[in-house]
């Protein structure tokens, strides 16, 4: 269900981050078996990240790539991914359907955490929920309604998973 790779130094509870996904995605009625990969990455590899994808030459705190979404980005590297034919990706004969990637940076984590006055987990836990709300199409940066949409649907997973 969510694979994880930590590039980091720091030590963190990978059965935590199990349940969070689980329980998203639970909420979310995603029916069938669902694959995401995280990365848990430090401010240089994030910000070399972003600059590469969204042209923002600094730090940020978490990053997705559907697998929709990383087309529009190979489009702007390679010319011919212009038809839609091009753009559709082959089901896996596995039947698990793969989302795509969050890539989590800790260090801004710690930092957002001590802002808010919360502890690391929960600041770990509502990037991965944002994360993977918007592998699942929420969106937050066109208009102020689907920002409130995608804050309200991060607030009530959070409080299920804090209150289970």
């Amino acid at each position: 269900m969510l694979e994880i790779r930590n590039f980091t130094q720091n030590e963190i509870d990978e059965k935590l981050f199990q349940k969070i996904a689980r329980t998203t995605l639970k909420i979310l009625k995603v029916k069938n078996k669902t694959e995401i990969s995280l990365a848990i990455v430090g401010s240089g590899r994030m910000k070399k990240l972003n600059k590469i994808y969204r042209k923002k030459n600094r730090v940020t705190d978490v990053l997705s790539f559907g697998d929709k979404n990383i087309l529009k980005y190979l489009a702007k590297d390679f010319p011919r991914i212009k038809r839609k034919e091009d753009m559709e990706f082959v089901e896996p004969p596995d039947g698990v359907k793969r989302l795509g990637e969050i890539i989590v940076c800790y260090p801004q984590a710690e930092k957002q955490a001590k802002r808010a006055g919360h502890s690391l987990e929960k600041e770990l836990a509502i990037l991965l929920i944002h994360g993977i709300l918007h592998l699942v199409g929420y969106e937050h940066e066109r208009d102020k309604r689907r920002k409130k949409k995608m804050e309200e649907m991060e607030k009530e997973i959070l409080f299920v998973i804090n209150n289970n």
